[in-house]
């Protein structure tokens, strides 16, 4: 995975990913575009990055997902997935892990939107309970001694 064509040095994440989606074309584009605008619906806090020279990443107090596109696959990788709640068993891909979970997208899947929306929600809502859970240990004391 590359840089788009266009990019130019000051290009800002979101332009990145549009660039992405523009040069892939195809179903890659449409699915990438399309798993984009459900994780903007689930939280519309998201910040879009571009990491790893190429990889559209989205995140809220931490990584939520990233999106790698393949020849035969677009692959949403949640960072914290092994410790989400799939119930309606959309992780297929990097199952082993014991991090990570993946959703592979291939050409004609139809995406289950409400479910994937449910998933990023946890996701963030993982994230920031992390974040909230790990404050400084100094405001976690007693009075002292």
């Amino acid at each position: 995975m590359s840089e788009p064509k266009e990019v130019k040095g000051g290009d800002s994440p979101s332009q990145l990913i549009d660039a992405r989606i523009k040069e892939l074309s195809d179903w890659r584009g449409e699915t990438l575009a399309r798993v984009r605008s459900l994780i903007k619906q689930a939280d519309p806090e998201v910040i879009e990055e571009w990491k790893w020279r190429g990889v559209p990443v989205w995140s809220h107090a931490g990584i939520i997902c990233t999106g790698e596109t393949y020849k035969t696959a677009v692959k949403l990788t949640f960072a914290k997935g092994a410790s989400l709640a799939d119930p309606s068993g959309l992780f297929n891909s990097s199952l082993e892990g014991n991090t990570r979970r993946a959703i592979d997208f291939h050409e004609g899947d139809k995406i289950d939107e409400e479910a994937l929306k449910a998933l990023i929600r946890a996701a963030v809502a993982l994230n920031t309970s992390v974040r909230s859970a790990a404050r400084p240990v100094g405001s976690q004391r007693g009075p002292k001694k």
